[in-house]
């Protein structure tokens, strides 16, 4: 009763469709940030909290958005790896996660709202199976509901797959596998926002569907975060003055600079020339005025040009004109040109140029050892297949240096590996660990696209055996609620994104849809019209998949001279442990004497063996010797043996590595030996023998040397007679 007096928790419940529950909970954690949940399904628990700023810095013109997704080993019983035994920084699930909840989220604070603004989601209790990052952005909305921020949500954000033809929300891990679509959908109750995700080539329609499928859910979670926050008392949030604005200067700029910036923005100019233009015009108005006037105006007036001048007049050109800014069609895409092979040392390596967005993609092939290895709070293993993309200052004409991995690029990097993923062989298709690095070298316009072909481009370069090639284009929308115009727009510029309503991204073979990515800043986007860019955007992967084909029709029949070899075979499983050896012995002998490495990964009940080595005949030596330790003696097969020792009634010889046989004194020559002294045969000789025979019940194996002699004339083979039964002993105790 004492405890109930320490704080006051309030509980909602959203009730899945099978059965399963997700619970939210306020005011028993964290009560001193603005708003703070935890969010449970089953035995998985999240807590996210969100903290903002009471008033905004100065000169801050933007929304100081930070989110954060951090899982705690603890939650899972689980040590951090590593020598300091602690959680790092964020790891790239981490980081995809965050980026995730932040997409879904920034585009509902208000335009004026400039106070920064902190999101943490930390995920404190974690069972064996269910997902997390599923329920992470629910958690962050729930935080913001509850709290006295000013919001446009709630959201929510659901993981919907397809499992035998039917559609799922939020399911385990363990049920993954069986998947032909994943992908995680954040919207309000009203619209979607966000999507993410992967596929295994599947139709536009299967996808729509999906996305049909998300938003019915995400409905139910929002409703109940509204009632929560009214139960609360948080449907009203707290007032704020962030920005100081000045009518007559923004309707003057307007009526001044619209018609100038409208006849730049249908110039044709390409992307630097016309930002120049642009920024000639802004500093033509901005020079009527003092230095004193501008230290106030000067914000204003790039302010007001840039949202309601260059932005108006390049978006009114699309929808009047259906002109684009570099004077394409609302369906065309840039001249395209390829080349495969550039770099000579690599393993494989492509160019892949669409306008002024260009990708060099490398190719590396390994072993099992170069695996990336993943040791994560809910996932460990390995990955045979990574890629890894680089967006340097330079590919935008910026000058300033490049500083470490940003999110931007791990999750431009993310989405081209999935798009790539289900095309690159695995397993026993493939040997070698495949290793795609994308650096970007220009840039105006979708690179993570331009990464999806360069890959392509440069794994069949490589002569890795791709399934399907995958190819990938960002699609655009602009859209005018009051006039009911919109115009689908293929392969978007840069600027096109940042002033379109959609960013949507879409990669896959002929056969269908293998990863996407959108993101929408627009409310009311209704199925119509994303079925429409869906199809345009399909036809435009058709387009840009000919200039691929056209580069290179399929992988290369080899490798590359000097890429390392790797030959696979499959062993029986209870002879893995013959190949290894005491301790490894056997196996590092094999390594030191004949210059190669080997790997062994035990699959369904059988061996994986792989060998690297550099040349044939390093290949081969390691090879026979591992053949020799898993080959199968067969009865009348001849073998090289090596005399082990020697005993009264024969010698014992070893006729593959680890399996010894008997050689009876009887079986070493048609002449009759009354002891082993007299055959000559000594410790360390080699013989041919012939195997004749196994003992069923044992297993001992029987050899003959004179098998393989020439009979003498006249030799007649003695019958042998058969021992006599023994007659059992009387029992004397019975007597």
């Amino acid at each position: 009763m004492e405890e109930q007096k320490l704080y006051n928790a309030v509980r909602k419940e959203i009730r899945l469709a099978d059965g399963r529950v997700i619970e939210i909970e306020t005011g028993k954690l964290a009560k001193q940030a603005d708003g703070a949940v935890v969010v449970k399904m089953g035995d998985t628990m999240l807590l996210g909290t969100v903290v903002a700023a009471k008033d905004a810095k100065p000169d801050t013109d933007f929304m100081p958005l930070q989110v954060e997704y951090k899982e705690k080993y603890a939650a899972a019983g689980r040590y951090p790896g590593g020598f300091m035994k602690r959680e790092g920084k964020a790891n790239d699930s981490e980081v995809l996660t965050a980026r995730l909840i932040d997409r879904a989220l920034r585009p509902l604070f208000p335009a004026d709202y400039h106070a920064e603004v902190y999101v943490t989601v930390n995920l404190i209790s974690a069972d064996k199976d269910t997902q997390p990052d599923a329920l992470a952005g629910l958690a962050a909305s729930a935080a913001l509901a509850v709290s006295d921020i000013p919001f446009g949500g709630p959201i929510s954000e659901v993981r919907v797959v397809r499992k035998n033809g039917r559609y799922a929300i939020n399911p385990g891990f363990s049920e993954m596998p069986e998947c032909d679509l994943d992908i995680m959908v954040g919207g309000t109750i009203d619209n979607i926002l966000m999507v993410e995700g992967e596929m295994k080539e599947v139709s536009e329609e299967v996808m729509l569907g999906a996305i049909k499928f998300a938003h019915e859910e995400i409905k139910k979670h929002c409703a109940v975060e509204i009632e929560l926050m009214k139960e609360l008392g948080k449907d009203v949030k707290r007032t704020y003055c962030h920005e100081v604005n000045d009518e007559e200067l923004r309707q003057t700029i307007i009526r001044e600079l619209y018609d100038k910036a409208y006849a730049i923005a249908t110039s044709g100019t390409m992307k630097h020339e016309r930002e120049d233009l642009f920024n000639a015009l802004e500093a033509e108005f901005a020079a009527r005025y003092t230095e004193e006037e501008l230290v106030e105006k000067a914000p204003l007036i790039h302010k007001y040009f840039h949202d309601d001048v260059q932005k108006k007049a390049m978006r009114n050109m699309i929808l009047d004109e259906g002109k684009r800014l570099d004077g394409r069609r609302t369906d065309e895409i840039r001249p395209i040109w390829c080349e495969v092979g550039y770099l000579p040392c690599a393993h494989g390596s492509a160019i892949f140029t669409r306008g002024e967005t260009q990708a060099l993609a490398t190719v590396t092939l390994g072993t099992k050892l170069d695996e990336k290895v993943k040791d994560e709070v809910l996932v460990q293993g390995t990955e045979q297949f990574v890629l890894h993309y680089n967006f340097p200052p330079f590919s935008t004409g910026e000058a300033k240096a490049a500083r470490g991995l940003s999110r931007r690029e791990i999750g431009h990097g993310h989405l081209a590996w999935r798009a790539l993923k289900p095309m690159v062989p695995l397993g026993e298709e493939n040997p070698y660990a495949v290793r795609v690095v994308s650096d970007i070298l220009e840039s105006n316009g979708s690179s993570s696209m331009a990464t999806v072909c360069a890959g392509t481009l440069a794994l069949m370069d490589a002569g890795v055996k791709l399934k399907k090639p995958v190819s990938g284009i960002a699609m655009g929308l602009i859209s005018d609620s009051a006039t009911g115009k919109w115009a689908v727009l293929s392969d978007i510029l840069g600027d096109e994104d940042h002033l379109g309503d959609m960013d949507f991204k879409v990669t896959g073979t002929r056969d269908g849809i293998t990863a996407t990515q959108m993101d929408i800043k627009v409310d009311g986007l209704s199925y119509e019209v994303l079925a429409a860019a869906l199809e345009q955007a399909r036809k435009g992967r058709m387009y840009i998949l000919d200039k691929l084909t056209a580069c290179i029709a399929e992988p290369r029949a080899d490798y590359r001279p000097f890429v390392p070899r790797i030959v696979q075979i499959t062993i029986p499983q209870d002879l893995i442990g013959a190949v290894i050896g005491p301790g490894g012995k056997v196996i590092q002998d094999i390594q030191k004497t004949t210059n190669t490495t080997i790997t062994i990964t035990e699959v369904d009940e059988k061996g994986i063996v792989d060998i690297f080595g550099v040349d044939k005949a390093a290949l081969d030596g390691a090879l026979q010797r591992i053949k020799a330790i898993v080959a199968q003696p067969e009865v009348g097969e001849t073998y090289r043996g090596k005399v082990r020792s020697i005993v009264a009634f024969g010698a014992f010889v070893e006729i593959m590595p680890g399996k010894d046989a008997l050689l009876h004194i009887s079986e070493i020559d048609y002449k009759r030996f009354e002891t082993m002294e007299e055959t000559g045969l000594k410790e360390g000789d080699e013989i041919d023998v012939k195997l004749i025979g196994i003992d069923e019940k044992t297993g001992k194996l029987r050899l003959s040397r004179k098998a393989l002699l020439p009979k003498p004339e006249g030799f007649v083979e003695r019958e042998r007679r058969p021992r006599p039964e023994r007659r059992p002993r009387p029992d004397r105790k019975n007597e």
